[in-house]
Parts: structure tokens; sequence; C-alpha cells
């Protein structure tokens, strides 16, 4: 398996040490390296046989989060991982109202970055730990005006409540399934009722809905 990724990143040191560390997974295959978002659109347009998308946020000509809407729009299936040093309120939720699948910061080991391209690219959504529970606080102490369900409260089983609560966490799945001690495909298909039993399309909707429905404490 290989997963074709495209790197969107303007500062060339930091390219350089996120090329570094993907160096160590052969998995993940690097079919260009672009210095903004209208670049990485114009890659697209002639390449868009492309799985992974990291995403920088502040970058000249066009930033990381404008770039993500646009991509997004035209091709949904691309999964977009912002990967960042700026974990500021803002730039989170503006990142995932634009539709990023991920959302990570630059100081993130190297296993980790793996972990969370693996997981995106089948299906999950991570954060790293800081904004998970950024995004947390927010909702809990906001009006957020997301896609919300008033149907009655559904049940999660026992196994889903506690994936729930370490999604909370911002783990990646594969920390979930060794500290449950299940495979990570379990994990990812408990995600997955979750989603649907929460009638949630984003992470951001996940953790609101969790909230108001009093799964979280």
């Amino acid at each position: 398996m290989s997963i074709r990724t495209l790197i969107t990143e303007d500062s060339i040191t930091a390219l350089r040490a996120l090329e570094i560390k993907l160096s160590e997974f052969p998995e993940v295959v690097i079919k260009g390296t672009v210095n903004n978002g209208q670049e990485a659109l114009d890659f697209l347009s002639k390449n868009h046989r492309i799985d992974i998308v990291l995403m920088d946020i502040e970058m000249p000509v066009m930033n990381g989060i404008r770039a993500t809407e646009i991509i997004k729009q035209k091709y949904p299936q691309i999964k977009i991982i912002i990967i960042t040093m700026h974990d500021a309120d803002h730039y989170v939720f503006d990142a995932i109202k634009a539709g990023a699948d991920s959302y990570i910061l630059k100081d993130t080991k190297a296993d980790k970055v793996f972990e969370t391209i693996l997981d995106t690219q089948n299906g999950g959504a991570v954060m790293s730990p800081s904004i998970a529970q950024k995004t947390l606080s927010f909702l809990r102490g906001s009006s957020f005006s997301g896609h919300v369900s008033e149907d009655e409260s559904p049940q999660l089983s026992d196994r889903e409540s506690e994936i729930l609560e370490q999604i909370m966490k911002g783990l990646t799945n594969k920390a979930i399934a060794d500290n449950l001690f299940i495979s990570p495909f379990t994990v990812k298909r408990h995600i997955e009722n979750i989603y649907k039993k929460l009638h949630a399309h984003n992470r951001v909707e996940l953790l609101h809905k969790a909230n108001k429905k009093k799964f979280l404490g």
C-alpha cells in the first residue's frame, strides 16, 4: 500500500524536517512539494490522484485554510491534514470549517505523523491533544451552531463510550487500539458507529453533540 502525498509548505526548513520524518515510512510516497495554496491547486489540476495533502496554514499567495476549502469542493475524496505551528482557536476552527480532516502541530513526532496519515487515510480524524482540548473547551462554552439534530439521545455501547473518551483526548486510532487492547480495524468500525449514532459529519460536530448529549463529563 502506498499513500500518495502532496506537501504544501513555504518554509524550506519545515519542509525538510517533514520530509525527514516521512522518510522513515516507505508507505508514504511524496508525489510533490509546493510553496502555497495556489500552487497546491495548480498541482492538483494536473494530478489529482493524491490521497493526502499535508497543509500548512500561513503561506503567501493563498493560505492553507482557503486552499483546504477549495480542494474539498473540487476533490472531496482527497484527505487534508493541517500540520502547522499554530494552535490559536481561530486557526483551528477556521481549518475545520474549511473541511480539514485532521489537525496536528509541526512538533509532532515522526511516528505520530505517520499514524495520523494512516488514520486519516482510513477515514479517521486526528487532532493533537492540545487541539482536541481547545475544541472541547470552546464547545462547552459556546453556542456552536453546527448541524445539530434534536433527535432522542442515542445509546452508545460501553465500548463506544470508552472510545469516545479516547477520541476527546486527541488520540489516534492506533493509540486507542493499544490502550483498549483491540485492533485498529475494530476501533475504526466503532468510530463509524459513533458518527452514525450522533449524526456527526466532522470532528467538531462529534465533540459538540457528545457534549450536548452528556456523553462527556
